[in-house]
C-alpha cells in the first residue's frame, strides 16, 4: 500500500495506532511525576500545619481550658477528634494530659495535645443514637 510517499508495509490505521501509543507513552511518565509531586506538596502542607497547632497547643492556658471544657463531657458518650481520625466512647476522667475512654470493655487514652474538638454523640429527636454521623 502506497501512502503519500511513504511507502510501509502496514495500513494506514495501524500507522495511527502506534502513533497514537507512542503519544500516550510520552505522558505517562510525566502524569506520574505530577501525581508525585503533588502528593509531596500535601504531605508538607499538612505535616506543616500539624506542627504550627501543636506548637500553638503548648500554650499552658489553652491546655487548661481544654481540660475544663472536657471535664464537663465525664460520664457522657461523646465523639472525640484528633488530627488524623475520630474516635468514640464514654468519657471517664481527664487529667492534665490525657482524656480516659470506654468504649465496651476496653479503655483508651487520649493524649490532649491531639485532640481537636469533644462533642456529645447525635442523638435522634426520640432519644435514640444516630447510625450515620456525617462531619
Amino acid at each position: 500500500m502506497h501512502l503519500r510517499g511513504r511507502s510501509t508495509g502496514l495500513p494506514r490505521f495501524a500507522l495511527c495506532t502506534k502513533e497514537a501509543i507512542l503519544n500516550i507513552a510520552t505522558y505517562i511518565p510525566l502524569i506520574m511525576l505530577w501525581v508525585i509531586v503533588f502528593t509531596s506538596i500535601y504531605r508538607d502542607r499538612r505535616a506543616t500545619l500539624i506542627r504550627r497547632l501543636m506548637n500553638r497547643k503548648k500554650d499552658k492556658k489553652e491546655t487548661a481550658q481544654m481540660r475544663e471544657l472536657a471535664e464537663k463531657f465525664i460520664g457522657k458518650e461523646c465523639l472525640i477528634y484528633t488530627y488524623n481520625n475520630q474516635i468514640e466512647g464514654t468519657v471517664t476522667e481527664v487529667t492534665d494530659g490525657a482524656v480516659l475512654l470506654t468504649h465496651g470493655n476496653s479503655c483508651e487514652a487520649i493524649n490532649m495535645d491531639y485532640i481537636v474538638r469533644i462533642r456529645e454523640y447525635p442523638k435522634s429527636k426520640k432519644g435514640k443514637k444516630k447510625s450515620v454521623v456525617l462531619d
